[in-house]
């Protein structure tokens, strides 16, 4: 079986999205989009024997694509998702367990754990006092009392 050129640029372009699956960098998919296109074209009878025609065509629609792919990239990597861990901690309320005293530690129970937290401003909260955590400091909370 003789391998034709349209061959070739099909075998590419899989091979390129296939990369694309293990390193999301919406690069290689440029490239694979590209080599399939021009698959195509070269299935065309007077751009079979056309080499140097069909790499220039890859250059060019992987180029294009790549631009759109950029743009798509951006899109989807401007909204990073939900917070996790105890970032996602942030704007929860809690309730004091433990008294928070001025520049001293004390206890949270936010979402059913209890957090080691300070208080933003410095002043002491009582237990049984509710909270909203308004920021994160390594493995403690930072809280202010819901007035």
């Amino acid at each position: 079986m003789e391998l034709l050129a349209w061959h070739v640029w099909m075998i590419l372009g899989i091979i390129f999205i296939i990369i694309e699956i293990f390193d999301p960098a919406f690069f290689f998919v440029s490239l694979g989009i590209g080599a399939i296109a021009t698959g195509l074209i070269a299935l065309v009878p007077f751009m079979q024997s056309n080499v140097l025609l069909q790499i220039v065509l890859f250059s060019v629609i992987s180029f294009i694509a790549f631009l759109f792919m950029r743009k798509l990239g951006k899109k989807v990597l401007a909204h990073p998702g939900e917070e996790t861990n105890v970032f996602a901690l942030k704007g929860k309320n809690g309730q004091v367990t433990t008294a928070i005293l001025s520049d001293a530690r004390g206890h949270v129970k936010v979402g059913g754990e209890e957090w080691v937290a300070v208080s933003e401003d410095n002043q002491a909260i009582d237990a049984g006092e509710h909270v909203s955590v308004v920021g994160i400091d390594g493995n403690k909370l930072i809280v202010k009392k819901i007035t």
